[in-house]
């Protein structure tokens, strides 16, 4: 049975782990991003691998393309295509937050923090819920970019592996939630957002 935001007032069966105000998110995902787990290890491991692939093909590509060239597709990489994925990422996070059962899903951002967000109002997430949906655009764009890179000419190569390594860096929220549900992997963790007051809720199963 799908849970609603006000079971989790029942104390004996619930209690609260975290409340995380929106306005301290970046805070939150320095702090997760910092406790070296197994899924911190990973994140930063495929930053450098991301990295390393940039520096290889951009080595290669310089025998064989003009300066003049490399720029443009250098910022095509380092900004254009970054801008232009921002509403595909965060629609990655919609689509499994509705299929769960999700309908008040808002899309939100606070540019004093550098930061786009999907919250889905007073919708209880359950661990593996949450996972999916913080996973989700990662996978999907990563695969995609993998793919891409490997079968696109020289340019291409250059352009979309520096996206490959940007929106990678640009996951560091998602992942900084996934390593907080590592870390408490021991833990039935469910969690809802009241959008309105700009909060999310973490709380534990007893």
């Amino acid at each position: 049975m799908q849970l609603k935001a006000e079971d989790f007032n029942d104390q004996g069966r619930f209690r609260m782990l975290l409340t995380l105000p929106y306005g301290d998110i970046v805070s939150f995902v320095f702090d997760y991003l910092r406790r070296k787990t197994g899924m911190t290890l990973f994140y930063w491991a495929f930053c450098l691998i991301s990295l390393g692939l940039c520096a290889t093909i951009r080595i290669n590509i310089s025998k064989y393309f003009e300066l003049r060239e490399i720029f443009m597709h250098t910022l095509l990489g380092a900004a254009g295509l970054p801008l232009l994925i921002i509403p595909a990422h965060e629609l990655l996070h919609i689509i499994p937050y509705f299929l769960s059962g999700a309908r008040k899903i808002r899309i939100g951002m606070d540019l004093r923090q550098y930061i786009f967000f999907v919250t889905a109002h007073r919708h209880v997430a359950t661990p593996l819920q949450f996972r999916i949906v913080a996973s989700f655009p990662f996978l999907v764009i990563t695969i995609l970019l993998l793919f891409l890179i490997f079968y696109l000419p020289g340019l291409w190569k250059w352009s979309l592996s520096l996206f490959l390594f940007i929106h990678t860096t640009m996951c560091a929220g998602d992942f900084a939630m996934l390593n907080f549900y590592h870390i408490n992997r021991k833990r039935k963790i469910y969690t809802w957002d009241d959008a309105d007051a700009r909060e999310a809720y973490f709380y534990e199963e007893i």
